[in-house]
């Protein structure tokens, strides 16, 4: 079992950066896969980035490929999104995901067993 905290949503500029992360629980984290997702109001929640447990592999949607970066710190229970030069349309409500399942950019939301409360983020043009 695993419960998830998502902290560091905030406002920026467009071009700043923000690093989101997510603080797990649960004793077998280590062992379940890691992404996030986010939501923009009006749309579906849709898939950003996501780690394997070991961290050796990761997958990134098209729109912040290059941009974000994802990873992961087993020792401290907790996964991060790095946010580089993001853009007004990188604004949404980011939720933190795991899954002993492998998560890829065609997981459907809906197929992730673990959730985190979400963080706003509001980038600024």
């Amino acid at each position: 079992q695993v419960q998830l905290i998502e902290s560091g949503g905030g406002l920026v500029q467009a071009g700043a950066s923000l690093r989101l992360s997510c603080a797990a629980s649960g004793r077998t984290f280590s062992t379940y896969n890691s992404g996030w997702f986010r939501q923009a109001p009006g749309k579906e929640r849709e898939f950003t980035a996501a780690i394997s447990w070991t961290g050796t592999s990761t997958y990134y949607a098209d729109s912040v490929k290059g941009r974000f970066t994802i990873s992961r710190d087993n020792a401290k229970k907790t996964v991060y999104l790095l946010m580089d030069r993001m853009r007004p349309e990188d604004t949404a409500v980011y939720y933190c995901a795991a899954d002993r399942n492998t998560i890829v950019p065609t997981t459907r939301f809906s197929e992730i067993n673990y959730w985190g409360q979400g963080t706003q983020v509001t980038v600024s043009s």
